[in-house]
């Protein structure tokens, strides 16, 4: 028996969300805990999981602000670490009409790009089934070291691999080390998240099949989500199965932010209950409508660690819409 659930490794940082306007006409920004591995985490808390988180922070008022706020969902944090000299990373969303958003990144450097290898507590890897990670772990060169020892670690302990790129173009010198970084993780992973953008900018096609097609003839991944937005999402297991799920439109949405997190926290949950060896058709679709649902509850809230649907809420959604549609295999 191993003592965590799932392990990420990354970025924690403040993402700073508009809320409304001052007396004076100025936007007024919202401090919100972010960074996607642990807005992972911190959903899968709400389905009963044990969590630990592993990353750096500043030891300002923000680090502390976080650390607090990440302990407070009840997730480890026994490797998070606070660094003296660098401040925490903060991101300011700038979001559109529609809910969708852009950022601004103030992280040049940001604390937790100055994680280090040696930082890294390797008896939590070795006590995870699941090690989640993403890109933006691997922009700079002594936290991608860390990423990677990370990665082995917990492959030689007998975890499942999960992987996001979580694109974020601003962050990275040229976007060929993005494409780079991404094909590392693809390429060590059992479970992969990956948006239709990222597919379209991994790939070079805009058609979800085909490009899916291609990662899963080049690296093998076993299961693979494809998120489309307001489209729905789609799942691809072992080369031999395809379920595709409508998207739970809400009238509320604020913002999208913690959107994908939320997805990929539940198909995390859907192994951790099953097996990565044990996922029929039926499973796939469950999966994919549980995750569309608490994505599309995610978008109601501003910020999204703090504020993860319960997962009576996610099941009363779909109680209230009815089954999606379950595509057969391909």
């Amino acid at each position: 028996m191993k003592k965590y659930d799932a392990v990420t490794l990354g970025e924690l940082l403040v993402d700073f969300t508009m809320n409304g306007m001052s007396g004076q006409g100025n936007p007024m920004f919202e401090a919100n805990p972010g960074g996607a591995p642990c807005n992972v985490l911190a959903m899968l808390q709400k389905f009963g999981k044990k969590t630990a988180f592993i990353g750096k922070v500043g030891d300002d008022s923000f680090g502390k602000m976080l650390r607090e706020a990440v302990a407070e969902q009840g997730i480890d944090i026994s490797n998070l670490v606070m660094d003296k000299e660098i401040p925490t990373t903060l991101a300011f969303v700038h979001t559109a009409p529609d809910g969708d958003r852009s950022f601004s990144f103030y992280r040049n450097p940001g604390a937790d790009m100055m994680l280090r290898a040696e930082e890294v507590d390797r008896s939590i890897l070795q006590d995870a089934r699941i090690f989640h990670f993403g890109s933006l772990s691997m922009t700079d060169m002594e936290v991608e070291k860390a990423t990677r020892m990370a990665v082995e670690a917990a492959k030689e302990a007998g975890a499942l691999i999960s992987f996001d790129p979580n694109l974020r173009p601003p962050l990275w010198r040229n976007l060929d080390m993005a494409k780079e970084k991404i094909a590392y993780g693809i390429s060590q992973c059992h479970i992969l998240k990956i948006s239709d953008d990222e597919i379209a900018f991994f790939t070079g096609t805009t058609d979800i099949d085909e490009g899916v097609a291609k990662i899963s003839e080049k690296y093998h991944t076993p299961l693979i989500c494809a998120t489309m937005g307001k489209m729905g999402s789609r799942a691809y297991y072992n080369g031999a199965q395809r379920a595709e799920c409508d998207s739970f439109l809400c009238k509320d949405t604020i913002e999208t932010t913690g959107a994908g997190d939320t997805f990929m926290a539940c198909v995390l949950n859907m192994v951790l209950e099953n097996g990565l060896d044990a996922l029929d058709s039926s499973k796939l679709y469950e999966m994919l409508e549980i995750a569309n649902a608490a994505a599309s509850l995610i978008t109601t809230k501003k910020g999204a660690l703090k504020v993860m649907p319960s997962k009576e809420d996610v099941l009363d959604l779909i109680r209230k819409r009815g089954a999606c549609h379950l595509h057969p295999i391909f």
